[in-house]
C-alpha cells in the first residue's frame, strides 16, 4: 500500500527542500538565476518561460511567482544578461526570445535558427548573444541587428554549450567538444574527442577557465585541461548509479564562491563535488524522479533543482497520475559546497 501512499510522498522530496509555488505543468528543461538577484527563471516543455523570487530570510527560504511569456513550443534553454535586467529563450520554435523582465517589456525575437534552440548564452565581454542549435550552428548575435554578425558550422547538432570568457566548449551529438578562444571567436581552438564512450549531456567550464567538466548519459563526468602541460590531472569518474542500473548526468553547475561542482541526474539524485581533492563532498537521498536541470543563485547559498520525469524511458514509463513536476529549492550547508583537502595529503590547503 505504502507504493501508492505516503511512502512515494515522502520520496518525491526525501532531502526536505523547499518547494517552489506554481510549478511548471510539464518536464522543466533549464533553470537560470539571475546573476544580481534572487529570481529564478525556469523553461518547460509545456511552452512556458516561468520567473519567480526567491526570498531568504535565515535558514528558511520560499518563493513568489512573477511572470510569465509563451513561446509557441517547447522551450529548451534560457540565459541571463549579466545586469540581471533581461532574460533569453530558447526552443523547438527555432527562435530566442529576449525578455526584459524587470522593466515589464515585452519579448521580443533577437535570434532564429533553421532547427530547435538547444543553447543560448549571454557573453558581457562582447555584449553579444551566443546560440547553437539542432541545424549545426552556433550563430553570434548582435541585438541592435536582425541577422547573426557570425554563424559558426559546426560538426553536428549542438548538445551543450558554456561560457566562461574567453573560453567556449560546445558539445555536439558525435560526442566532439569544440572549443573556442572567444578572442578569436570565428576560428576553432581545439576539436576534443570526448573522454567519454557515450553522449554527451551537459558541459561546464572552469572557473579559472583553465578546462571544463563534461557529463554523459552514461553516469560518467570527465574533468579536462586545456593546457598540454596539466594533461596528467584529466580524469573522469562513475557517478548516478545504483548497482547495475546506470543514469544520465544531467546538470554540472560550479559553485560561485568555493568553485565546487554540483551533479544533478537522471536517478533523482544532487552531488557535490571537490575536483582538486577528487572527493564527493557531499551525496543527497535521491528523489523518485529524474532531476533534469539544476542551478546555484548568485552567491551560491540556494540550489535550485527540477524533479520530474525526462521521457528517458519512454512514453510507456510516464504515468500522468504521479508524474507531477517540482522545483526544489536546497540551501546548501558550507561543508557541503567548500572544497577540503584529502585526508593524509599535505601541503594542499
Amino acid at each position: 500500500m505504502s507504493a501508492f501512499g505516503i511512502g512515494s510522498a515522502a520520496n518525491t522530496n526525501p532531502n526536505k527542500s523547499t518547494e517552489v509555488v506554481s510549478p511548471p505543468t510539464d518536464a522543466v528543461s533549464s533553470l537560470s538565476f539571475s546573476p544580481k538577484a534572487n529570481y529564478l527563471v525556469a523553461t518547460s516543455w509545456d511552452n512556458q518561460v516561468r520567473c519567480w523570487e526567491i526570498t531568504k530570510s535565515g535558514t528558511s527560504v520560499g518563493s513568489v511567482g512573477k511572470a510569465s511569456i509563451a513561446h509557441d513550443q517547447p522551450v529548451l534553454c534560457s540565459a541571463w544578461k549579466d545586469d540581471g535586467t533581461t532574460v533569453f529563450s530558447g526552443g523547438c520554435d527555432k527562435q530566442v526570445k529576449m525578455w526584459p523582465l524587470l522593466s515589464g517589456g515585452q519579448p521580443v525575437t533577437v535570434a532564429m535558427h533553421d532547427a530547435p534552440v538547444k543553447e543560448v548564452a549571454w557573453i558581457p565581454e562582447m555584449n553579444l548573444l551566443v546560440s547553437g542549435s539542432w541545424d549545426k550552428t552556433l550563430r553570434y548575435w548582435d541585438l541592435r541587428q536582425s541577422n547573426p554578425v557570425h554563424t559558426q558550422q559546426l560538426p553536428e547538432r549542438c548538445y551543450a554549450l558554456t561560457v566562461r570568457h574567453p573560453l567556449m566548449v560546445v558539445g555536439t551529438a558525435d560526442r566532439n567538444l569544440i572549443v573556442f578562444n572567444l578572442q578569436n571567436p570565428q576560428a576553432e581552438f581545439k576539436r576534443i574527442p570526448s573522454p567519454l564512450k557515450y553522449q554527451t549531456r551537459c558541459v561546464a567550464a572552469f572557473p579559472d577557465q583553465q578546462g571544463f567538466l563534461v557529463g554523459s548519459i552514461e553516469g560518467r563526468v570527465g574533468v579536462h585541461h586545456l593546457d598540454e602541460q596539466q594533461q596528467s590531472k584529466n580524469f573522469t569518474f562513475k557517478c548516478h548509479r545504483e548497482g547495475n542500473d546506470i543514469y544520465s548526468v544531467n546538470s554540472l553547475n560550479f559553485h560561485p564562491v568555493h568553485h565546487t561542482f554540483a551533479t544533478a541526474g537522471s536517478d533523482g539524485a544532487f552531488n557535490f563535488w571537490d575536483k582538486d581533492s577528487k572527493q564527493r563532498l557531499k551525496a543527497m537521498s535521491r528523489c523518485n524522479q529524474p532531476i533534469p536541470c539544476s542551478s546555484f543563485n548568485y552567491d551560491g547559498s540556494v540550489f535550485a533543482y527540477a524533479v520530474c520525469y525526462d521521457w528517458g524511458k519512454g512514453a510507456e514509463n510516464h504515468n500522468p497520475a504521479t508524474a507531477k513536476t517540482y522545483i526544489y529549492l536546497h540551501l546548501p550547508q558550507e561543508s557541503e559546497v567548500k572544497g577540503k583537502p584529502r585526508i593524509g595529503t599535505s601541503g594542499r590547503k
